[in-house]
């Protein structure tokens, strides 16, 4: 049995044509990838993903980077060398067909419903993050403020200091190439594979949703494990290694079943996109301040919106202009 991989160059609409008819693997079923060809498919890409970055200086017998701009510049071509592969491969492996399913779109690679795909879980995620924005927020207004002093009220003065505060860091931002990193390089990349990729082919290797939603964040935390040995030479001591990579390694497991659980319910890359930036400049959420207890109250009150606003802010009907004749990858048609 033969099968061909067919481009419409004006649509970049995809397919496989053949001597036989690909069904529609809609609902909770597969389409035609196996469980173990997805399972290693994605493995392969996570292995990739961490072992091309040492490919300059291992395989290639580069000297090291004489700087850390040469260094993160490199690692940005390796990331976009393994993520355009994994997309590639993906595109082989996944049931796609003629007429039915746009190339970019395989991947949450849209357009439509853009605005829905960066509010919506932009707000959500800023729910977790109510306690780090109020203690941001009272630092911007006075940075010398004491805990009496907190309920002091807004002036025109402290509003001015704000905006000039978030256009300086924006500017400073667009010349740091490690912001380039934290905020661009890495989320977009990551996305692509661990994402965009890995969750179509598990969800049309016959998964169940949510064993999706868990398992691919454990291909995303293994990718960290790299740093394992730069942090034990850094430390000299391993088991502050295994310690830092440990609550690394949990801290992704739970962010990557957010990001995964927003790409599968909006069928939009932007989605988890924008929730990985926005984590990535607040860094951990902040739930105990000795600065003023708002910070707890803020937190809790953010969690409790979190959860309550998590399943009506990700509706499919918010992200997509219908839900019908789905492909496998499009989960969301069946998670209403």
């Amino acid at each position: 049995m033969y099968y061909y991989l067919l481009i419409n160059p004006a649509t970049m609409e995809v397919a496989f044509a053949g001597d036989s008819v690909i069904g529609d693997g809609g609902g909770d079923g597969g389409g035609d990838v196996s469980k173990s060809l997805a399972v290693i498919a994605c493995t392969a890409m996570a292995i990739l993903y961490v072992a091309i970055l040492y490919a300059p200086t291992l395989i290639l017998r580069l000297p090291p980077p004489y700087s850390l701009q040469s260094h993160l510049i490199r690692r940005f071509i390796c990331a976009a060398i393994s993520s355009v592969f994994s997309l590639i491969a993906c595109s082989l492996i996944l049931p796609i067909q003629w007429g039915k399913s746009h190339l970019f779109g395989v991947y949450g690679i849209r357009l439509d419903h853009i605005w829905q795909a960066v509010v919506f879980p932009l707000t959500l995620t800023s729910l977790m993050y109510a306690g780090t924005l109020i203690l941001k927020l009272l630092a911007l207004l006075d940075p010398g403020q004491d805990d009496g002093e907190i309920g002091r009220s807004l002036s025109l003065d402290s509003i001015k200091n704000v905006v000039h505060e978030f256009i300086e860091s924006v500017s400073s931002m667009a010349s740091d190439i490690s912001a380039w990193r934290n905020y661009f390089v890495a989320p977009l990349t990551e996305e692509l594979v661990f994402r965009a990729c890995m969750i179509p082919l598990l969800l049309c290797g016959g998964f169940n949703t949510y064993t999706v939603v868990f398992l691919c964040p454990i291909f995303f935390s293994l990718a960290h494990l790299n740093h394992l040995l730069e942090y034990a030479q850094r430390s000299g001591s391993w088991f502050k290694a295994l310690t830092i990579v440990g609550f690394q390694v949990g801290y992704t497991v739970i962010f990557g079943s957010y990001a995964s659980f927003l790409f599968v319910r909006t069928g939009h890359l932007t989605a988890p996109l924008v929730a990985h930036i926005f984590c990535n400049y607040l860094g951990l959420p902040v739930i105990i301040s000795r600065r003023t207890g708002m910070v707890t109250v803020a937190y809790g009150a953010g969690l409790l919106g979190f959860i309550w606003l998590l399943f009506p802010l990700t509706s499919p009907h918010l992200y997509n202009a219908t839900t019908d004749n789905c492909m496998c990858w499009h989960r969301y048609c069946s998670w209403s």
